[in-house]
Parts: structure tokens; sequence; C-alpha cells
């Protein structure tokens, strides 16, 4: 059986029941539900999925075939009833995810996903043979995630032909390294790789607590380990393909920075260090 790894923002108690319950009748086996929460899901999902694709990497021949859903669906009005759900492959491993392009937009830099198959539930649906009042349950509900996207990935993963439309993942206009995700050490992620130069030092926002900002130098290491313990510093770090991390040996450069994911603290320039 294919592992599966299902990554959400409906992960409240009633809904990991419920995504688990259908997902283990589909396919056998219950998923890792990963919860997309904080102040900016769609960010900690695109680094999320990027880092789970590329952990499937230079595993050789003997690395099994993997199913990886997504959904966060942006509550903005654009869609009748939201975000279509689209599927692309990597490799072997399958992902079906909404049609997000902040979502996939990692993916896209990073792995050169730059099209996807993006569906119609309606149409998906009845091709599979649904009878229409079904039909419209499924496309009507206000939980597609669940009764939608584990079919279209079961479809998928068996093989089954599925309506579709290669769409182009639009390519987002190029914004300020953004923290993405803050993990359980306080380390801030960030959505890129920059250009590092050990003994430089990069200029960081930290919000105060009357929410004043004060411009702080912070020195670049070449790895965690060479950052002075309790000091704070910025090095390469472990997502993506060596994403910069800002971090704080021995604490948390989130608590000490005032930093949340969304947040865009870093200039671009490098100064040097005496």
């Amino acid at each position: 059986m294919d592992p599966i790894t299902y990554i959400t923002d409906c992960f409240d108690g009633n809904a990991r029941a419920r995504l688990s319950t259908r997902i283990g009748a589909l396919f056998g086996q219950s998923p890792t539900i990963v919860a997309a929460d904080g102040p900016d899901p769609e960010s900690f999902a695109a680094l999320t999925l990027l880092d789970c694709l590329q952990s499937l990497d230079l595993l050789g021949e003997d690395g099994h075939p993997t199913i990886t859903l997504l959904n966060i669906a942006p509550r903005d009005g654009l869609w009748p009833n939201g975000v279509p759900f689209c599927f692309f492959h990597y490799g072997k491993h399958l992902v079906a995810s909404t049609f997000n392009p902040r979502v996939l937009s990692l993916v896209r830099r990073e792995l050169g996903i730059e099209h996807v198959h993006v569906t119609d539930i309606r149409e998906a649906v009845t091709a599979a043979g649904f009878a229409p009042d079904d039909v419209e349950k499924i496309a009507g509900t206000q939980f597609r995630s669940l009764w939608y996207l584990p079919l279209l990935a079961k479809w998928v993963a068996d093989g089954h032909p599925v309506p579709a439309t290669e769409t182009a993942v639009p390519e987002l206009a190029d914004e300020e390294p953004t923290v993405t995700v803050v993990d359980n050490f306080g380390n801030c992620k960030l959505d890129r790789r920059l250009d590092l130069v050990p003994g430089t030092a990069l200029a960081v926002a930290q919000r105060n607590e009357d929410g004043s900002t004060t411009t702080v130098d912070v020195t670049c290491y070449p790895h965690l380990t060479a950052v002075p313990r309790n000091h704070p510093g910025i090095i390469p770090g472990s997502s993506g393909t060596g994403f910069t991390e800002l971090v704080i040996r021995g604490g948390s450069a989130a608590e000490h920075f005032g930093l949340q994911p969304g947040d865009a603290p870093l200039r671009t320039c490098l100064t040097s260090v005496a």
C-alpha cells in the first residue's frame, strides 16, 4: 500500500476523524494528517509539500510510491464553490491538491512542476458513474476536501481516466524572503536560499513589545553549530534546497525577533562584520 500524507487546514478533531475514516475505507489505510495551521497556512503548506517531495529523492529504485493530498482553499469568493482541485506526478509519486498558486509556487520553482491537471468536480464525478443526486451532493458540499479530493486521488492512483485540463501553474511575482515555517525550536525557515557569505551580516527587523521595529545586524554562519550559543545567526537550513533560516542556538529566534509565518524580516543587502 502506498503511504498517504494529507496536508490540510481542516484539522480539528471532527475533521481528522472523518478524513481518516473515509481515506481508510478508500485506500485500506488511514493517512498521516498534517495540520496547516498558524497565521499563514499557504506558506506552511508550500514548504511542507516541497520538503515531502524532496524527501523522496535519493531513495533508489527500492522507494515505494507515495500519495500526498493537500487542501488549502482560499476563501476569496472567486470560485462558485471554492478553488478547483488538481493532480500531478513527481516521478512515481502522486500529489492531489487544491489549485492554489501560492501553495504550488515552491514545487514550481524548485522542482519544475509547471503544469498540473485541473479537474471539474461535477465532470469528474459524473464520468465515474455517480448518480446525479450524488454528483450534486459531492460538488455542492462545504467539505469538498473530504468528499471529493480522496476520490480524485484514488481514481488517479488506480489508473482510472479522470477528465482534466492541463493548466500552467502561475508564476508569482518575486517578493521579499518570507518566514514560511517556525519549527519547534523557534527557528524561522524562509521560502528561499540566499547566497550567504559566512562572516557577513543581514539586517533583520525585530518587532518590539510596543509594536515598534528595530533593525538588527545578524551574522551569517555556515551551519548551526558555528553559531555562538544563545546568539542569533543566519544559516543554510534543512528545508528546500538549503533554504535560509534565522536561528538562535539554544533559543527561539521567533520569540526573540517577534516573528511568525508570513513575515518578511530580512533585507537582502549583505554587510561585512568587523
